[in-house]
């Protein structure tokens, strides 16, 4: 009995050996003769220009600055109602360095109420805690 199941053991191993006519062994299509790949050509528009003497190099540019121009373009053009609108806003009249007087005690602020107070003392996260508490 022994030796039926040792016989056995290497008929299966030597069968692995062997080809089969199954599911390994059967003709697939090649994957690159389906379609006829499209010779190479130069576009009839392709034009080089020589760079400029003293021009400076596109290389050299910051890596950020070449990656937002290449997502935004460079600074658009304002509107003419964009431009009106900032006018009436007063952007000839701003302050030249307002932003670092913002925080200043002298800096006069607009009272939002004790409900615009709240909210932004309120603590972060959804927590019972967060919630504001209105007055009944």
């Amino acid at each position: 009995m022994r030796k039926l199941i040792v016989a056995g053991a290497m008929l299966s191993l030597l069968s692995a050996c062997g080809t089969s006519s199954g599911v390994f062994g059967r003709n697939r299509p090649d994957e690159f003769a389906v379609s006829r790949a499209a010779p190479l050509v130069v576009p009839p528009d392709f034009a080089l220009v020589p760079p400029a003497p003293g021009a400076p190099r596109p290389q050299e540019a910051d890596s950020s600055t070449q990656a937002l121009q290449a997502m935004f373009g460079g600074q658009a053009p304002r509107s003419a109602v964009e431009g009106a609108a900032v006018t009436q806003a007063g952007a000839n009249r701003a302050q030249v360095g307002i932003r670092a007087n913002a925080g200043d005690p002298q800096t006069n602020v607009v009272d939002k109420g004790s409900v615009t107070r709240d909210i932004i003392a309120a603590p972060e996260g959804d927590g019972a805690n967060a919630k504001v508490a209105t007055p009944q």
